[in-house]
């Protein structure tokens, strides 16, 4: 189709399905290859671009003074073909045609707008990319083609597939769609859409692939049901395909012979409006589709200019032959003369007259322009960016020397300059400019297949995805009006494995994808507070993670309180011990003149209560919450007080002793160096001793409060760390050697006459208290937490009961219970132990 200009412009359009080429010989002239089956689509999108350029004509303000021409040419969707037309139009070496009665050749374009094809664009670009012919195509989608190294005169009016496949990914992820199939077409449109998902994928992480399958060119029966096998067998519910209408007839030829049903499938560009798959036999399969859609647009006067179409219109052109053609196909018949048979048959003979208006076919539907659109806006792209051309002011210009292109003498690659910076808005109100890449500024619509109860079929628009400069890419969905073809009439599920829950963490499955997991809980101490998540995080040191381990509790603390069980009975025991030692105290006070008070040095006796009740009381020191005054005072006062008590024990030993050895001849000396000043100098000395090994030890390490977590991870046991180990031993061991001692010098004076019998009191009394102490240690050692502290309590009050009990048990027996023992006569003659 061919119309003269001072300016022309070229474009491919697919007007036939498909083409078939004669075995060449080589021993006579080759044959042209016969194109066949008219594409009325194909045949709309040229007459899109002739009303382009007739509005263009029209428009004094765009291009005054020019006049655009047009040079169109059938690719027949055949590469070889587009490839030949493309290099007719870009040298104007076509065949010459017969205009006005000259025979002219038609000038060469300075703009093609086409190809359809990704394969025919990537090809035919790869040429006349060497020339920098611009080619605005309105179809290609191939992400490839954006490599402006490679092809650097290239542009569309269609976002690429790159853009696309994010848009789907973008679907994918608000419908939460992790496990999905691809079926891709065995060319470049298909596999470079394979290897931008599986890339993109890669990226962001949002899906994995179940499978990838590559769709056969042809009608490859066995390999096509190996496939839909694939699609049967696998958990995806999800099957994304990225293929041309026309061959995916034949895949849901088998998807219906296998009754493969429950699938949602999402259409690319290529085939999501194609009313060839929109059949009563294939929609119960795929109503519900949702799809990636060229933008919609409106093209005012359109359908009028389509309504002037008559093959008396072209009579004289080579595009007679198309438009007959076109013609025929439209409305069933055929132009004299008919073919053998044609008439017998109930053929039709044409005449020329009739009404396209009568007709009802996708030609004339206007409402849902898409790929229509698309060429529209490329012809006006070329348009504006001639009209830039004549706006130049000479010495202003973007050429070396500031120079202008003009029309006359106007260069491919000039042109190519001016498209890269074209800008300008459509009527319908889309903004079109090119970035670096040469790619449109990208917009898509996201379709959903209906079926409508009268059995009719619509795809309707559900939303849209575009990149804006200040959101950047947005996917915009109304939810409320997509339809599913699931009985739950809901999204389905498409998952390799369901969501970890709070509380547990994926941990991937060998060799599979990555969305393919396990969900294993979190160890002790550890949790996740949301799903998915990789690794559990752990606790801060005073928590802990709960049962369900989605958060983390305080965590409970531990210590011998006050309210515990334990603690009231030993708080109890101390406080009992306390009245004990005071009620006996009260006793020797009251019946101090008493002849056994006097007998056993009465002043050490009211010492040793004193020292027993401050045993006592230092226990409670070690009840209740540890703090620091609490861990630095519990062992000093405990320390110090059986230090005072035993010191008192052992000074009354040793006077039993002395008091012994004075009774034999020539042993009055021996009580000289034990008379009450020495004996409290003693007391004092020892204790003073105790003291100072205290405060070296507060000094030097102090004990201090310790959070202990190594016994329990879910509780804090709190306790006193002693600081340093050998400052306790030594408390101990000095407490442990002066016992010792009293034990030593009683055991030696047990047989001593009745009168100082009071000194198997005593070794008995250390032999219990040692007993004790010896089997603390050990028990000590071994038990957690707040065992440790009742056992050292524990130790402290069987110690102080012990000293108490076979101390002034006794004596305490006699003066209330045998008063007529407490005489002078009868501790005399008898003694106390009697």
């Amino acid at each position: 189709m061919y119309k003269a200009g001072d300016v022309v412009l070229g474009g491919l359009f697919q007007i036939h399905f498909f083409s078939s080429v004669a075995i060449q010989s080589f021993t006579s002239k080759p044959q042209q290859p016969t194109c066949n089956g008219v594409y009325a689509l194909g045949f709309k999108l040229a007459q899109t671009m002739a009303f382009a350029i007739d509005e263009i004509n029209r428009n004094s303000n765009l291009l005054p003074n020019v006049t655009l021409g047009y040079t169109l040419y059938d690719s027949c969707l055949e590469l070889g073909i587009g490839f030949r037309a493309a290099l007719s139009l870009a040298s104007g070496q076509e065949e010459k045609i017969i205009l006005n009665g000259t025979c002219v050749g038609n000038p060469p374009v300075i703009g093609i707008v086409g190809d359809s094809s990704s394969t025919n664009s990537i090809a035919i670009t790869n040429v006349l990319g060497l020339y920098r012919v611009p080619m605005v195509s309105y179809f290609s989608t191939c992400s490839c083609l954006s490599n402006r190294q490679k092809y650097p005169s290239f542009f569309r009016t269609i976002p690429s597939d790159a853009f696309q496949v994010r848009a789907m990914i973008k679907i994918l992820k608000h419908f939460s769609w992790t496990w999905v199939g691809l079926l891709v077409s065995d060319d470049d449109y298909g596999l470079h859409a394979a290897r931008s998902f599986q890339s993109e994928l890669s990226l962001s992480g949002e899906a994995c692939l179940a499978y990838t399958e590559v769709l056969p060119w042809d009608k490859d029966t066995e390999e096509l049901r190996r496939i839909v096998d694939v699609m049967k067998k696998s958990t995806a519910r999800v099957v994304i395909v990225f293929e041309h209408y026309s061959r995916m007839i034949n895949l849901m030829e088998e998807v219906v012979r296998q009754n493969l049903t429950g699938l949602q499938w999402m259409a690319s560009e290529a085939w999501t409006a194609a009313a060839v798959l929109q059949t009563p036999q294939l929609m119960p399969y795929l109503r519900g589709t949702l799809g990636i859609a060229i933008r919609r647009g409106e093209i005012p006067g359109l359908r009028e200019f389509l309504l002037q179409i008559h093959p008396d219109l072209h009579h004289n052109s080579s595009y007679g032959n198309s438009m007959v053609r076109f013609w025929e196909f439209t409305f069933q018949c055929r132009f004299a003369p008919a073919p053998a048979g044609w008439l017998e048959g109930g053929g039709a003979i044409c005449t020329g007259q009739e009404d396209l208006e009568n007709v009802d076919n996708e030609f004339l539907d206007v409402s849902n322009l898409r790929p229509e659109y698309n060429v529209y806006k490329a012809v006006y792209a070329l348009a504006y960016s001639l009209d830039d051309i004549l706006h130049c002011k000479p010495g202003r210009g973007p050429f070396s020397g500031n120079s202008c292109a003009t029309l006359r003498s106007l260069e491919p690659w000039q042109l190519v300059y001016y498209l890269e910076r074209v800008n300008f808005t459509t009527p319908f109100g889309d903004q079109v400019s090119f970035d670096e890449n040469g790619d449109a500024l990208p917009i898509y619509d996201v379709m959903n297949w209906l079926w409508l109860p009268d059995g009719s079929t619509k795809v309707q628009n559900v939303g849209e995805v575009k990149r804006s400069a200040l959101k950047g890419e947005e996917l915009i969905l109304d939810e409320d009006r997509i339809f599913w073809n699931f009985e739950s009439k809901k999204p389905p599920r498409s998952v390799c494995s369901e969501s970890c829950p709070p509380g547990t963490h994926m941990v991937r499955e060998k060799g599979k994808p990555q969305c393919c997991f396990d969900c294993i809980p979190c160890s002790e101490g550890k949790i996740t507070n949301k799903s998915n998540s990789l690794e559990c995080s752990s606790c801060p040191e005073d928590f802990w993670s709960n049962p369900q381990r989605d958060h983390c509790v305080t965590k409970k603390t531990e210590f011998l309180s006050y309210l515990d069980p334990l603690g009231i009975c030993l708080t109890t025991t101390s406080l009992l011990g306390v009245f004990i030692c005071a009620v006996v105290l009260g006793i020797f006070i009251y019946y101090r003149r008493t002849p056994i008070v006097r007998a056993n040095n009465s002043e050490l006796s009211f010492q040793l209560l004193l020292s027993l009740k401050l045993c006592f009381l230092c226990s409670l020191l070690f009840i209740g919450r540890p703090r620091l005054w609490t861990c630095q005072l519990r062992h000093a006062a405990f320390g110090i007080s059986f230090v005072l008590c035993v010191s008192c024990i052992l000074v009354k030993t040793m006077v039993v002793l002395a008091v012994f050895k004075a009774s034999k001849p020539g042993g009055g000396a021996s009580l000289k160096w034990f008379g009450s000043m020495q004996q409290r100098g003693t007391v004092l000395v020892l204790t003073a001793i105790q003291a100072a090994i205290c405060t070296t030890w507060l000094v030097s390490s102090s004990p201090t409060p310790h959070k202990n977590t190594q016994y329990h991870n879910d509780k804090i046991v709190y306790e006193c760390a002693v600081g340093s180990t050998v400052g306790f031993a030594v408390l101990l061991g000095y407490i442990g050697m002066l016992a010792f001692l009293s034990f030593l010098i009683a055991f030696l004076v047990r047989n001593l006459p009745d009168s100082f019998n009071e000194a198997k009191l005593i070794t008995f009394s250390m032999l219990i208290f040692c007993a004790v102490w010896v089997a603390f240690v050990p028990a000590y050692i071994s038990s957690p937490g707040k065992l440790a502290d009742a056992v050292e309590v524990f130790a402290i009050l069987a110690s102080s009961f012990g000293l108490l009990i076979t101390l002034f048990g006794p004596k305490c027996y006699i003066i209330l219970l045998r008063p007529e023992m407490n005489t002078k006569k009868a501790v005399m003659a008898r003694g106390i132990g009697s």
